[in-house]
């Protein structure tokens, strides 16, 4: 471990709150404090956001490739958001459950790739292949099984 100070709280929920839409405010509170690129707040119960989680799910590409280019650690929301379909595809099949975990404030992550525009449209229509593959298997093991 180490003996680094911990981040006030404010300040990181003030950050991963601008994450959400203030590009500009991101790009201070980062400029004093290079550590916020992955901080994470908890909004309760357990809903942890960082920073890049909050720009996943507004669709604010520019603030998640601002924190990407800091260091901000990607994962599979962000992904979906910024149109990676081999990060997406290859956590998928390393995890299948992402497919409906749900992400910051219970947003799934087929949102987060509607959120991403037409950049992120083959990571949205991969997603909805699977969850249209799933829901007719559900579909046709439901009227078997009766």
């Amino acid at each position: 471990m180490s003996d680094k100070p911990q981040l006030e709280p404010q300040l990181v929920q003030d950050f991963v709150r601008s994450a959400h839409g203030d590009l500009g405010r991101v790009a201070a509170l980062v400029a004093e404090h290079p550590a916020l690129v992955n901080a994470a707040w908890d909004w309760g119960g357990g809903d942890w956001e960082s920073g890049l989680g909050a720009a996943a799910h507004t669709g604010r590409r520019d603030i998640a490739d601002f924190l990407l280019a800091r260091g901000a650690r990607m994962d599979v929301f962000a992904a979906a958001m910024l149109g990676h379909l081999d990060l997406v595809r290859a956590h998928i099949t390393a995890a299948p459950t992402a497919l409906t975990a749900p992400g910051p404030h219970g947003i799934p992550l087929v949102t987060h790739a509607k959120m991403g525009g037409d950049l992120a449209r083959p990571v949205l229509d991969y997603l909805q292949s699977l969850l249209n593959s799933r829901d007719t298997a559900d579909s046709t093991k439901n009227t078997t099984d009766g």
